[in-house]
């Protein structure tokens, strides 16, 4: 009688004390369901639940630290046993198996491409994963410790996060047409994180309250697509006593009637074909920030055989890295979202920007930026693009929106740092 118990145990695999600390609420034993599989589990010990892991006939096909899992996993059609493993901070080991019939099986699911899980990197982290689902994918975010640190449109993700020197967990989650949520998740360990330039030497030439300067350039058309956009008004008011920080700031005005339109100013500050680091700093201020389309801060510098565009703006409404600090891609010729968030900034409030940038003889890196006293690290590098020019010059850019309603900005308190 004895040995027929222990014979139903070993065959039905499943008995509480077998499998006691980990519960599989989804799928069920013996469940017809679709691929992905969407795998709810969770584990529970007198002692701290360190890991958990999913197996499919004996293959580990997920990893996640803590006791929960909430994740899909993509299976080929037909029968297949899967194992929610768990480990405690004892190492004792717990388990639960299920066995399920797949059906309708596609190549949905998330594929983190790059990094591995469990391996050691250096931040930001270089993050490539793509999604797939009989619908298609909508949009893709990325969690760090359950905190949403990136998100895109479509299908596939290609970014760098800078996480600080730690053990992370990280799942990149996407959503289809249909509601479909699909996630897939590791866990790495960070040894050690970018910084942003180095204190200016004694060396580095400050420009300072470049806004009072005389001799801004400007233009519409410009400023559009391609260099050829509408020309709509707008204009630039030097030396305003309110709002101001210094008693002297500069209001840009854009206005108009064709939706879309652009308008940049820009100051030359000569050439100067050395220097490598460049900090923007800058103060702005806005009354009516829900018109504005995008807002735009760019330095620029050329030295006779190459131009190095530093170009950023908070993309308030723009495209599909709408909600996002993009940043200009030189020799790609296009905005490149830096999966950090940017959203309206508030009314009647002086925003403090500056920007860090640095250069080789041929790229430019956006190294970070702090707003508002928090640093973000962007740390994107790009080619440069040809030119016979030498100059130096930082600009501002306002772009309308869809009903091109009127709006103005205060810069106040502009300066370029450079080495």
């Amino acid at each position: 009688m004895k040995q027929t118990v222990r014979l139903l145990m070993i065959t039905l695999g499943l008995t509480a004390m077998s499998y006691a600390g980990v519960t599989v609420n989804s799928p069920a034993n013996g469940s017809t369901v679709g691929s992905p599989v969407h795998v709810v589990a969770s584990a529970s010990s007198s002692h701290a639940i360190t890991v958990m892991r999913i197996y499919v006939d004996n293959v580990s096909v997920y990893k996640v630290s803590g006791s929960k899992i909430d994740t899909s996993v993509p299976m080929s059609a037909g029968r297949h046993n899967v194992v929610v493993q768990a480990w405690d901070s004892a190492g004792t080991v717990q388990k639960h198996a299920v066995g399920i019939s797949v059906t309708n099986a596609t190549a949905s699911g998330v594929t983190i491409s790059s990094p591995s899980s469990g391996s050691s990197v250096g931040s930001p982290v270089h993050v490539v994963a793509s999604a797939s689902s009989g619908h298609p994918i909508t949009v893709m975010q990325i969690y760090v410790d359950n905190v949403s640190v990136y998100k895109t449109s479509g299908g596939n993700i290609d970014t760098s996060v800078p996480m600080s020197a730690a053990s992370h967990n990280v799942v990149v989650q996407a959503w289809d047409s249909a509601g479909t949520v699909l996630k897939q998740g590791m866990t790495l360990t960070v040894t050690q994180t970018i910084t942003g330039l180095p204190s200016p030497p004694a060396g580095a030439v400050t420009t300072a309250n470049i806004d009072q300067m005389t001799g801004w350039q400007d233009c519409s058309a410009c400023a559009g697509a391609g260099g050829n956009g509408p020309v709509t008004s707008h204009s630039m008011t030097q030396n305003v006593a309110s709002p101001s920080l210094d008693g002297k700031s500069a209001k840009f005005f854009i206005g108009g009637t064709t939706a879309y339109s652009d308008a940049l100013w820009w100051k030359q500050l000569g050439a100067v074909n050395t220097a490598k680091n460049f900090k923007y700093d800058l103060y702005f201020y806005l009354t009516t920030p829900q018109y504005a389309q995008a807002l735009e801060f760019d330095s620029n510098q050329a030295i006779g055989t190459e131009r190095f565009i530093f170009g950023t703006e908070c993309n308030i409404k723009t495209g599909s890295t709408v909600g996002h600090w993009d940043v200009w891609g030189n020799a790609d010729g296009k905005w490149m979202s830096t999966g950090i968030g940017c959203s309206a900034p508030a009314a009647f409030k002086w925003h403090h920007l500056t920007w860090e940038f640095k250069r080789t003889a041929t790229q430019v890196t956006y190294v970070c930026f702090t707003l508002d006293g928090v640093t973000h690290y962007v740390n994107r590098t790009y080619t440069a693009r040809p030119s016979s020019v030498k100059e130096l010059n930082v600009a501002v850019q306002m772009d309308g929106d869809s009903a091109m309603h009127d709006y103005s900005e205060w810069v106040d308190k502009i300066s370029l740092t450079y080495w």
